[in-house]
């Protein structure tokens, strides 16, 4: 039977500034660990810690533009484009620009913050 799933669960974020999570499929909201499915909004100059997940997130940036640190470079992503940033790589997300941004994650497998392991 499929699930249906009528609104997201709000979930605190992490950062300087403010930023709003809505987990629509994940351990949370729908009890999914296979899964995880966020949109996201963040404002100007938020940035998170960097972080090693243990899973691939997959980001689908809807406006604004999304700054992805890797160990190499800074990819810029920009409404209408994504970006794979897989397990076990070290990334750093941030939205440094006066629009901020909003964006869709994907993770696979979902989202804990066991397994994101930021840095302090």
């Amino acid at each position: 039977m499929a699930t249906y799933i009528t609104s997201p669960t709000i979930i605190k974020p992490v950062g300087n500034k403010p930023k709003v999570i809505q987990e629509y499929v994940g351990l949370v909201n729908s009890k999914t660990s296979s899964v995880s499915i966020a949109h996201m909004k963040s404002s100007a100059g938020w940035i998170e810690p960097a972080q090693v997940p243990e899973f691939d997130e997959y980001t689908l940036v809807l406006r604004g533009e999304l700054h992805v640190k890797t160990e190499d470079s800074t990819i810029i992503v920009k409404a209408g484009e994504a970006v794979i940033a897989h397990r076990g790589e070290r990334i750093q997300y941030s939205t440094p620009h006066s629009e901020g941004a909003e964006y869709v994650a994907i993770c696979l497998p979902a989202f804990s913050p066991y397994t994101v392991h930021r840095e302090e």
